[in-house]
């Protein structure tokens, strides 16, 4: 990565830090080791837009995740977190990008064009927030303990797993599962860059201590194996993690001599957007072994 690159991944860094303070363009270009006057123009050219609105969007992220995954916490003290002054002019901005109100959003979302609007940003911040080599010598190898899990198997485009993560948040309501009480995983059965979306697999877990019963939603009882993996943990949104993943397989795996179980990749998830900033989600990654 160049030393402009990781000027500016500090840059988006501080932002997500900083989404509930008042924007500070002339410390962001400090940050960048720029005048304010270029700062604005070089954030424009790598991102497509101005750090305002870039800013504005990443707040608007951060409640359309609240609206979706945190039912408990009222539209009004999301829309004041969004930086707005009262609901009626939260629910413009937010109509006006997506489509649908705060409630309708919280209601039934529309995914489609929340991925359209944040996908390509996405990538873009990909090019900043990755991981381009990966750190060998970060890898372990551990003994993974037999675990019963909690399954939902979403099965179909990786745009709407934010659909089945809501039934999954809904059963584990249900069921006093909080993941401050029980272990988030997620089994990667497929690539999504590779796989077909018809026929993608993503696996949404939580570890569990007893059985439970059928259920609306399609939870099942399903077990991650016990055996060794190699572990290594990544920093930011998971999205994100396909840089570490392939690196995994690309690099660590044949210089370490091991070989592949026969089960998938899976990750733990130990904090999660929106409860952290962003770039402050942690995951650890477990590729399999013999």
């Amino acid at each position: 990565m160049s030393e402009l690159k990781k000027r500016f991944q500090k840059v988006l860094e501080t932002i997500d830090r900083s989404l509930d303070g008042p924007l500070d363009v002339p410390a962001l270009a400090g940050v960048a080791a720029y005048s304010k006057f270029h700062f604005q123009r070089q954030f424009s050219a790598f991102f497509g837009l101005g750090v305002a609105e870039y800013r504005r969007l990443l707040k608007l992220k951060r409640a359309g995740q609240k609206l979706a995954f945190r039912g408990e916490l009222p539209v009004t003290e999301i829309a004041y977190d969004a930086g707005y002054e009262n609901l009626e002019s939260f629910s413009r901005a937010f109509k006006r990008d997506f489509g649908q109100s705060p409630s309708a959003f919280r209601s039934t979302p529309d995914w489609s064009v929340w991925h359209r609007t944040y996908d390509p940003l996405l990538n873009l911040k990909g090019q900043f927030m990755s991981d381009q080599h990966l750190d060998v010598s970060a890898v372990r190898i551990i003994d993974f303990p037999e675990t019963p899990v909690a399954l939902l198997e979403h099965r179909g485009s990786p745009q709407e797993v934010p659909a089945s993560v809501r039934r999954f948040i809904a059963w584990r309501k249900a069921n006093a599962s909080p993941p401050s009480r029980s272990a988030t995983f997620n089994i990667l059965f497929d690539d999504p860059r590779t796989a077909l979306p018809e026929e993608y697999r993503f696996g949404i877990c939580c570890a569990v201590a007893g059985q439970f019963k059928e259920n609306a939603e399609g939870v099942v009882a399903a077990t991650l194996p016990a055996g060794r993996c190699a572990v290594i943990r990544h920093s930011g949104p998971l999205d994100l993690a396909e840089e570490t993943i392939r690196a995994l397989y690309r690099d660590w795996l044949p210089r370490s001599g091991e070989e592949l179980r026969d089960f998938p990749l899976f990750v733990q998830r130990l904090s999660f957007f929106p409860d952290v900033p962003e770039h402050q989600a942690k995951t650890d990654i477990f590729l399999p072994l013999k």
